[in-house]
């Protein structure tokens, strides 16, 4: 009861925290929504004809005053949905904050969230990616291709560099197998579903951002358990197989059925569009709590021991996946982009693969930590980028 009572007094401000009002990508298409963080498609954004460009000032003026002297007259509704927004738009930049209060409550009262089992931890998940599937059509796969150099380098980060600096890591800071594992998962797994928000923030190319966070999520299908073979294979039982076979359950199938129901239900997923803000803040909060609260004892006992690779894994990530591209010729915008998405791992879904997969208890607990520093890590360097200016050319 008290949770069900604390999502019901949240869920003005959790779902506002995820939908930014406006931005302006360097592609003709805008995301709508992704992995449940709705990214708001420009109002004005409306086809003019050419003849409508060549009508006389005039008449133009004309059609100004008759538009000024007759406002629109708004429903109810449409105030209550317009204050959503608003309250939306203002509530942005707290993703982090839900987070860490998600972790503090779970550490504290971890029995709050003992009722949140793998069963539901696997069904949110699904959530999260049901709701960026609805988002995707073919032609998004298509534009992969357009950007061809700037989706492989992002995927060379994410499944090359990342997987090798926390194997790196977790043997600098003597790290026994079982946690040593953990890391590497984390370091082996795709994007995390809240890149595109930091990447908004940070003025970021959030396009760019939704086709490289897909790029690696359809990847892990793959890469996760080959990493974790080929790396642990010699430190720890690794279920090869089963990761795979989660990995399509969980990812593979929910797209799947996403982009399925937008091919032939478009109107219907025009209408559930605004609802998958609250799927994703509700489903995010939940999957931090759960994996934070259930090996609430083992990261309280394990110190700065465990929390220091963790967080350099993400720090130095995010600055490796922004100077290597600056340094090779991409742009300003292409390389924060790039950043973001290669600081911000899917830990959540780490946690369920060594929960399913490796035997050894203390493997989910790197990944319960990286929940918490991976969005703390993350927004910093999107709050930081976000006050410093991007010069003309770049």
């Amino acid at each position: 009861m008290k949770i069900k009572a604390a999502a019901f007094l949240l869920l003005p401000a959790l779902g506002a925290a995820f939908t930014p009002g406006s931005f302006v990508a360097k592609t003709t298409r805008y995301p709508v929504a992704h992995n449940g963080f709705a990214l708001a498609r420009p109002s004005n954004a409306v086809k003019t004809s050419s003849s409508s460009l060549q009508m006389s000032a005039g008449t133009s003026t004309a059609v100004k005053m008759s538009e000024a002297s007759e406002p629109e007259k708004k429903t109810f509704g449409k105030k209550l949905f317009d204050a959503y927004l608003k309250t939306a738009n203002g509530a942005t930049t707290l993703f982090p904050l839900w987070t860490v209060i998600s972790s503090i409550w779970a550490l504290k009262q971890p029995s709050a969230f003992s009722w949140f089992t793998t069963q539901y931890f696997t069904a949110a998940l699904a959530a999260l990616m049901l709701s960026m599937g609805i988002t995707l059509t073919p032609q998004d796969f298509m534009d992969v291709l357009k950007e061809p150099v700037s989706v492989l380098m992002q995927f060379s980060l994410c499944y090359g560099m990342m997987p090798l600096l926390a194997l790196g890591l977790g043997r600098f800071f003597g790290l026994d197998p079982a946690l040593l594992a953990g890391c590497v998962l984390v370091g082996s797994i795709n994007g995390g579903q809240a890149s595109n928000l930091c990447t908004y923030i940070a003025k970021g190319n959030v396009a760019l951002s939704v086709l490289m966070t897909t790029a690696t999520t359809i990847g892990a299908i793959f890469m996760t358990p080959l990493l974790c073979k080929g790396l642990l294979g010699a430190v720890v039982p690794v279920d090869a197989r089963g990761i795979a076979l989660s990995t399509i359950q969980v990812v593979l199938a929910p797209i799947a059925i996403g982009m399925t129901t937008n091919k032939f239900f478009p109107n219907f997923v025009k209408n559930i569009l605004p609802i998958t803000p609250l799927v994703g803040v509700i489903s995010t909060c939940l999957l931090v709590a759960s994996a934070v609260a259930q090996v609430s004892e083992p990261i309280l006992n394990a110190g700065m021991s465990l929390q220091i690779p963790i967080i350099l894994l993400h720090l130095v990530g995010g600055l490796v996946g922004y100077l290597l591209p600056r340094c090779t010729g991409f742009d300003e915008i292409s390389s924060r982009t790039m950043a973001i998405e290669t600081s911000m791992k899917s830990s959540a879904f780490g946690f369920l693969l060594a929960k399913l997969h490796f035997g050894d208890y203390a493997a989910r607990v790197p990944s319960a930590v990286s929940v918490v520093w991976m969005a703390i890590t993350g927004s910093l360097l999107a709050v930081i980028w976000r006050y410093i200016p991007i010069k003309d050319g770049e």
